[in-house]
């Protein structure tokens, strides 16, 4: 993948534009003058202008991720923000929140300043998510209101539970000031134990723990309480189960302030997959049966789950050649992400296409409370271009994170992004 800088004046032409924002789609052009929307729809085109033919592909908003792992500050051997930034680029992201458990985790205004900062030299926008916990102990609240305001846009003490009701309680009360989501990864530790995959007829004939649904939905179910206890705003992530999608169904109804997401993998694979032992496949929430996996997009179609988010997570290849009960849970999934989540939504499940560009873009933004009308005259050009129609197989080269695991190899996808424009940059993928 190559990125460069766009030209001063650049002319998306002949595309199909899908304005996730205003729910418009039409055939048209977009004009991109020194980074900046300069026009959308029939313009005239300036004579000095660098023109990308997008006859027969989309042209749409930049793709929103609420939740990866870019592992600086500490791990940048399996993940840097640079490097992150490419993977997000090859995958058709322009803005990522990336997650606070990094060595040291993001848990004080300091730490927070150091992303922001580190940020402004990559080819796409990075917001920190702050720790709710000083070390993601759960014990001990971290300064939230300093945090904000150096720049943290939600607080989770991510991949470690709040296991406190207590303090879970406070921590929602105490976002309410900054109007702020909470995220817990909703996990009662306690019937998790050592779980290393769903629990089930799958996990029994291979020898495996097992984490049940319970674990999940369980904690699911408090959080959803508690958020309605204090008014606070909640963000449930990673949704793998169908009795957590029935608690945020439920909920749903008269609390609006009750967000949820789902990834790719859980709604690509069902546990059925892990037969083959394949670490890649190891990630928390566990890959769960077909049934939940059903569940999963029948929550997508009727609204229940509000976004897509990759939770993007690399690992060294020392961390995942092991045997499966003692590899590293997560898998890396900007690059797939789209050709995963289209195939299975759109081409078979008949969701529309405009849809799924809303679950990416808008929906993600609304959450996090960031702009998006990204069409208007003179806001800076977050957009893709993609072939919605090209279908292709997921290989070692379309990887540009860091690590590489990923269980989406070999595996044939729907839908592609060809290029990505953001903070003054493409790529040609």
């Amino acid at each position: 993948m190559k990125i460069e800088k766009i030209a001063d004046n650049l002319v998306l032409k002949n595309g199909t534009i899908i304005d996730p924002y205003l729910g418009k789609t039409y055939e048209g052009d977009v004009w991109i003058k020194n980074g900046k929307i300069a026009g959308v729809g029939n313009i005239n085109i300036p004579n000095d202008s660098t023109i990308i033919n997008c006859s027969g592909k989309t042209i749409t908003h930049g793709f929103c991720d609420i939740h990866v792992h870019f592992r600086e500050p500490g791990r940048e051997d399996k993940e840097s923000l640079q490097t992150g930034s490419r993977a997000a680029m090859a995958g058709g992201f322009t803005r990522v929140c990336v997650m606070p458990n990094t060595n040291p985790p993001l848990d004080t205004p300091e730490s927070i300043n150091f992303i922001i900062k580190k940020a402004e030299k990559c080819p796409i926008h990075i917001h920190p998510i702050g720790a709710v916990t000083k070390t993601q102990g759960g014990n001990d609240l971290t300064e939230m209101g300093l945090m904000h305001q150096e720049g943290a846009v939600a607080f989770s003490d991510d991949g470690l539970p709040i296991q406190d009701g207590a303090m879970m309680r406070i921590a929602l009360e105490y976002s309410t000031l900054m109007d702020l989501p909470i995220i817990n990864h909703a996990e009662d530790e306690c019937l998790r134990a050592e779980g290393v995959m769903h629990e089930g007829k799958i996990s029994t004939h291979l020898g495996l723990q097992g984490n049940p649904d319970l674990a999940e939905s369980a904690m699911v179910h408090r959080d959803l309480e508690l958020a309605e206890f204090t008014g606070a705003r909640l963000h449930v992530p990673h949704v793998s189960s169908e009795k957590a999608v029935h608690h945020i169904r439920k909920m749903k109804i008269n609390n609006e302030k009750v967000t949820a997401e789902v990834t790719p993998h859980h709604l690509f694979f069902n546990d059925e997959a892990l037969r083959c032992f394949n670490t890649n496949l190891k990630v928390a929430p566990p890959i769960r049966t077909e049934k939940d996996r059903k569940a999963l997009i029948e929550g997508v179609l009727d609204g229940t789950l509000d976004c897509i988010a990759t939770d993007h997570a690399p690992h060294t290849i020392e961390d995942k050649e092991t045997t499966f009960d003692l590899a590293s849970f997560g898998m890396i999934g900007l690059e797939s992400c789209f050709g995963a989540v289209k195939k299975v939504l759109v081409d078979e499940e008949g969701m529309t296409l405009e849809s799924l560009i809303k679950l990416l873009t808008v929906n993600p933004r609304n959450i996090m409370g960031f702009d998006s009308d990204l069409f208007g005259e003179g806001i800076e050009a977050e957009l893709i271009v993609v072939d919605s129609d090209q279908e292709w197989t997921f290989s070692r080269e379309h990887v540009q994170s860091r690590s590489i695991n990923s269980p989406f190899y070999n595996k044939g996808l729907s839908g592609k992004v060809i290029h990505t424009i953001s903070c003054g940059f493409i790529t040609n993928n």
